[in-house]
């Protein structure tokens, strides 16, 4: 069970108005008291902060917004007193425009050793005008940039498949499989328990560099899958991983490397985690699926298939830093896309429904077996704020598309620690980097603890429970329900789990109840036992 900690986000323990280490810190045995194994921290390293710190500038360092290393050295050593692990994000398919390599590569002219590390090529047309390819950003727009030469003539082109500030490595490089691989020893002597690595499947590009006639920044399309697509998941990543993987095993203790492969089918997920390569994959079709009993019975079962074929744990998340959170997702009316938000012009979702739904979704997920992914503020039922004016955005998604995407700031505000204070007790200065939504005092962690009805207690009964009982390293066996009608259920371990998604009450089997995510068993008028609408269920199963 993994925590995602999204550093300027946290706690702020300096008043800046961004979260850093120290507040991490601070605040860690509040995590550890979830239960939870580990924590992934999202970059911390030196970076003008383009992209929220996804466009690196220096791997072996903190930035000063965050700290330092004696601060990151104190956090190691706390999780370890708290029996927690730390995984550091990695960024390797791309860097800052900022990176030393990448200015002396500029510097250095087209043919150069320098440029060798980076995708420079020359532009099509009579005066190389035109990009190299039709590839798109992920961010919007073309995902070539054209470079002014040091003789100041217009020069090569560089490839970054999102902003243009975050140039992507030559993987074909060998000085870039060196520079990594010091970087993972790097952080390992320092104590780390291994690396989420960010777009694990993009690294190396097919030969060639062809057009792609599907979505031009690489997502499936139909007749055009994305195990096609010329700039994912071609077959020399899984070497580099071998690679790092023999390298982690040269350190003591247990050290993961989890795969961040926006990779479909699910099927494809598991190309990941092979024995010899990555432990973890995030499962990103399931965090994809709606509210649909069918669709998610339907994603569970490929999952468990393509994962025990290679003899991986499955894994299931349902929020991160890139999507919109799970209570806005199912209590909204329009499908939100992976990669952005709803703003205030949209439809505004029902922030009731969506919560009851998440956390029905959340008892559903955690009576799985396999590893399970939380992020921050998800234990507190926190929504997206879907109302953040524009003047406060910070995403390249919105300002690359013009405003047509609003991006991924709404779920990357700030979280709500007491209910008094312009911060809500996140930091004590009189603003943060991004507002938090007028609504949010009731959803603090100081107003839910001690509440057994609060989605904190939830989330520690949930945690406590799946522990006890082993639920990770049981197995799912499927109970007769009617998917048709919106139920679905399973047993695990002795557990049975139910989770209705219908707008009726449903009958429950008989059964001990263990845990509820919202009023539990009930009675109806004929005195059938009943789960409510949008509520999932465990059960003690009696033999």
């Amino acid at each position: 069970m993994i925590y995602q900690i999204y550093p300027r986000s946290f706690r702020d323990l300096h008043g800046s108005g961004t979260g850093n280490l120290a507040g991490i810190t601070a605040e860690l045995h509040q995590i550890a008291g979830l239960g939870v194994d580990a924590v992934w921290l999202s970059p911390f390293y030196p970076s003008p902060q383009r992209d929220a710190g996804y466009d690196v500038s220096d791997y072996t360092d903190v930035d000063p917004l965050f700290g330092n290393l004696d601060d990151f050295d104190a956090l190691i050593a706390r999780a370890d007193d708290l029996g927690l692990r730390v995984i550091v994000d990695l960024v390797p398919n791309h860097c800052s425009e900022e990176h030393t390599a990448f200015r002396a590569a500029r510097a250095a002219g087209p043919g150069s050793a320098e440029r060798e590390l980076f995708i420079f090529r020359d532009g099509r047309g009579v005066a190389g005008q035109e990009p190299p390819n039709n590839w798109q950003s992920h961010f919007g727009g073309p995902a070539w940039t054209r470079v002014t030469e040091p003789d100041g003539t217009a020069g090569q082109w560089y490839l970054h498949l999102f902003d243009s500030s975050q140039p992507d490595f030559n993987w074909d490089s060998q000085a870039v499989h060196a520079e990594f691989e010091r970087i993972l020893r790097f952080w390992l002597a320092r104590g780390v328990a291994g690396f989420r690595v960010d777009v694990a499947h993009a690294l190396v590009k097919k030969p060639g560099l062809p057009d792609w006639g599907g979505n031009a920044n690489g997502s499936p399309s139909t007749g055009f899958p994305f195990s096609e697509a010329p700039m994912f998941g071609q077959p020399g990543v899984h070497e580099i991983y071998r690679r790092w993987r023999d390298i982690l095993a040269e350190y003591d203790g247990e050290r993961i490397l989890c795969a961040e492969a926006n990779a479909h089918p699910v099927d494809a997920v598991a190309d990941w985690v092979r024995s010899d390569e990555m432990q973890q994959a995030f499962n990103f079709p399931y965090l994809n699926t709606g509210w649909n009993a069918r669709a998610l019975r339907a994603v569970v079962d490929r999952s468990l298939a393509a994962f025990d074929a290679v003899g991986a744990p499955s894994t299931w998340v349902l929020s991160n830093h890139d999507v919109s959170r799970h209570v806005t997702r199912f209590g909204s009316t329009a499908a939100v896309r992976f990669g952005d938000g709803l703003g205030p012009r949209d439809p505004q979702p029902d922030h009731e429904l969506g919560l009851a739904r998440a956390r029905a979704a959340t008892v559903f997920m955690l009576g799985l077996p396999g590893g399970a992914y939380l992020y921050q503020g998800e234990e507190l039922g926190l929504p997206d704020h879907t109302t953040l004016e524009d003047r406060f955005r910070q995403d390249p998604n919105f300002f690359r598309t013009a405003g047509q995407r609003v991006g991924r700031d709404g779920c990357r505000v700030p979280l709500p620690w007491t209910p008094s204070g312009p911060t809500l007790g996140f930091g004590p200065g009189k603003t943060s980097w991004l507002p938090q939504p007028a609504d949010w005092e009731r959803l603090t962690r100081s107003a839910q603890n001690g509440d057994p009805a609060s989605t904190l207690s939830m989330y520690r009964q949930a945690l406590a429970t799946r522990r006890r009982l082993e639920l990770g390293s049981g197995g799912l066996r499927w109970l007769d329900t009617r998917p048709a009608d919106g139920v679905i259920a399973f047993e695990n371990s002795g557990i049975g789990v139910v989770l209705n998604t219908s707008d009726d009450p449903v009958p429950l089997p008989e059964g001990e109840v263990v845990l509820s995510s919202g009023p539990g068993a009930t009675t109806d008028a004929d005195g059938v036992v009943v789960l409510a609408p949008n509520a999932a269920i465990w059960l003690r199963q009696h033999r």
